[in-house]
């Protein structure tokens, strides 16, 4: 009887194939298959079409973008390197393969918060090292300078950061905490003076508390995180050497007897992410594949599951990714559990592990943002 059912089974299968688990297609080193759209029954055009006529309005010179941009913060200024952008680019990918792409996807720009992603990968690496041996442990107990003394600091856990409901207060490389996106209706000694808020239960978007993390995962690795994030992920997936991880002229400290760069979570003040748009396809295709390269896992597969968990103060926020879950940045005509990461000029890397698809665009004017997503996926 076993026989028959197994006959049976094989026959099913020969006869539609389109059942059979589908195969991911990982591209060599320079290398990428391009395949139509047409063959996965999908028409990208009118969507590339729209990524290319809605380019981010500001500035071409990013110094100049950032600093209109940011102008309402006190004492904002650029601490590291910025470089003029391209203009509108982007890939998208099916079970690996590219389907559509447009502008230079080789070229290497500012990716500014798309770099938060970059950032929280290399926690999760710190996990499956078990330098972190719970995202629920307090830093203070891995991180023993000032950063993290005192009553309401002492109380932050790696998950508070990695959510940003940290609410950590102080100043790190001459940036202050509250000095970072203040809001427009208070008044400076408001801001210095206002009260503090339970970790784990105020959501707040802040550079200075992501280089707060930054900052202590250097400490923990004991290594820069660049190299960190080359040897375990972006030489596995065959990335490119152009790619460069920024952090700020003065974040240097010493560790081990080594002066070391901390980096920057984004390019708020310059630094960051300087990538190009095919590397980011490929570190969106190994997340698409649950942290699985080929046959390597190099991220925990129950990490990535834990990464994209709604935060109770932001169900739109897990660990540095946005989530489209129900909340008040919810596209209501995208599938639910799609995630992505989003950076400042328009900079996306959108993961659907549904449907095996990687989109990647690129100085898309933010505002076009969903109108864009919802004419991919009318033809999904």
């Amino acid at each position: 009887m076993k026989t028959i059912y197994t006959l049976i089974l094989f026959s099913f299968l020969f006869f539609f194939p389109e059942l059979k688990a589908q195969e991911i297609y990982f591209p060599d080193a320079g290398e990428w298959e391009e395949r139509s759209a047409s063959d996965f029954n999908l028409n990208l055009s009118e969507a590339v079409e729209f990524a290319k006529a809605n380019e981010y309005s500001e500035s071409r010179d990013l110094r100049q973008a950032i600093l209109k941009g940011f102008q309402q913060e006190p004492y904002h200024e650029l601490l590291g390197p910025v470089k003029r952008r391209g203009g509108p680019a982007g890939i998208i990918l099916k079970d690996g393969y590219i389907v559509a792409k447009w502008g230079d996807t080789k070229r290497v720009d500012m990716t500014f918060s798309v770099t938060k992603s970059f950032l929280s990968t290399t926690a999760l690496i710190a996990m499956d090292k078990n330098l972190i041996t719970d995202f629920n442990d307090v830093v203070i107990d891995y991180v023993w300078y000032d950063t993290f003394e005192g009553k309401h600091n002492s109380q932050i856990t790696w998950k508070n950061l990695l959510q940003q409901n940290s609410d950590w207060s102080g100043e790190l490389w001459g940036g202050f905490d509250w000095a970072d996106r203040p809001p427009q209706d208070k008044t400076i000694d408001e801001w210095r003076s206002r009260e503090l808020h339970e970790p784990g239960t105020n959501f707040k978007y802040n550079d200075v508390r992501v280089n707060v993390l930054a900052y202590s995962l250097l400490n923990v690795f004991r290594k820069p995180l660049p190299k960190v994030l080359k040897e375990n992920i972006m030489d596995p997936i065959n990335a490119s050497q152009s790619w460069r991880w920024f952090g700020y002229d003065n974040s240097w400290t010493v560790i081990d007897g080594l002066k070391m760069q901390s980096v920057s979570g984004g390019g708020h003040s310059g630094g960051g992410m300087f990538i190009n748009t095919e590397d980011m396809a490929r570190f969106g295709l190994l997340f698409m594949n649950n942290g699985k390269w080929e046959d390597i896992q190099l991220i925990s597969p129950n990490l990535i599951k834990e990464a994209i968990q709604p935060s109770k103060p932001n169900p739109n926020y897990g660990y540095m990714w946005w989530l489209n879950s129900k909340g008040d940045r919810n596209m209501p005509e995208i599938d639910n559990e799609i995630f992505y990461a989003a950076g400042f000029g328009g900079n996306f890397i959108v993961i659907d592990q549904k449907r095996n698809l990687v989109i990647v665009t690129r100085w898309l004017e933010p505002s076009k943002f969903e109108e864009f997503m919802n004419l991919i996926y009318k033809e999904i």
